[in-house]
């Protein structure tokens, strides 16, 4: 088996058989490829649209598991237990692969044989039709989406968006799985277990690229672009760094450092803004930025 494809599912039964049924037209045989669904307690339809797939795509190898420790670090963490393939990739419950998504992945890992661990291009697909009035580039990790270019690249200081990313099993051998203690469960937006994971595989000098032809669409809802999901993203940015740097004081002061290199950046970006008439960017850049900080020292 070359792929595991790993969906981690909550109460997203909208999306969820769209999201399947993406996965299902890749061009790619279907032998080669596994789909895993984890659902993690739904209270909504999500079984019975997963049923509806496998009976319009019985001929995906596909399994169903209900993953019953709440939390999307472990949904993840199971199906990286039950997954038969020589490469794990995690896709978003509401994003949407190209139809040749695997063939270009293939294509990538076969030109770059030292690959432990990619990421992907995150595209938004505005339920409203149109990108919300304070978007900047420097905001699109608010939405899940990431676009570095046209090229292959090795992730610097950043790290690859969970809706769109993928390890050799080895990789996740050597420096282990998801913290339970971060990520998403239910409606809380604490997050930090992406960043954490590939944080100990660059520690360990194995390399992370960037394939910008392995695509995935992600759905972003109206109410993920209001002024209040801005603000409770940034709370829960800042309640995972501080669960993720607590460990250690040195930890917590490097962050801490690092919070106010990323003020003054902020403060250069409102002027910026402010300066061109945006002022809705503006704020919102402030906004952000105030509920991280707020949230990472505990107030």
């Amino acid at each position: 088996m070359l792929f595991s494809i790993i969906v981690c599912t909550y109460n997203r039964d909208a999306y969820i058989y769209r999201a399947l049924e993406h996965v299902a037209k890749n061009r790619f045989p279907y032998e080669d490829y596994e789909v895993l669904l984890i659902d993690n307690n739904s209270t909504d339809n999500t079984k019975s649209e997963c049923n509806r797939f496998q009976q319009a795509y019985s001929q995906v190898q596909y399994r169903y598991i209900v993953e019953e420790k709440q939390g999307l670090s472990n949904a993840r963490n199971r199906g990286i237990a039950e997954a038969a393939g020589q490469w794990l990739i995690f896709i978003d419950d509401d994003a949407f692969m190209h139809d040749d998504y695997l063939s270009q992945l293939q294509a990538y890992l076969q030109a770059h044989p030292d690959t432990m661990s990619f990421g992907g291009r995150i595209d938004p697909l505005y339920e409203s039709g149109e990108e919300p009035a304070w978007m900047n580039p420097w905001m699109y990790s608010i939405i899940s989406a990431i676009d570095m270019g046209a090229e292959v690249k090795p992730f610097d200081k950043k790290y690859p968006i969970g809706a769109n990313m993928g390890f050799h099993k080895d990789c996740l051998k050597a420096v282990g799985s998801f913290n339970p203690k971060l990520g998403r469960s239910k409606k809380n937006l604490i997050g930090g277990e992406e960043k954490e994971l590939f944080g100990k595989i660059k520690e360990a000098g194995m390399p992370v690229y960037y394939f910008p032809k392995v695509i995935v669409q992600h759905v972003i809802p109206e109410n993920r672009t209001t002024e209040d999901y801005i603000r409770r993203v940034g709370d829960g940015i800042g309640q995972s760094e501080r669960i993720r740097t607590s460990h250690s004081k040195k930890a917590y002061l490097k962050r801490g450092f690092l919070e106010a290199v990323k003020w003054a950046g902020s403060l250069v970006l409102w002027c910026w803004y402010q300066l061109k008439g945006q002022s809705i960017k503006a704020k919102m850049i402030i906004v952000f930025r105030y509920h991280i900080t707020k949230a990472f020292l505990g107030k």
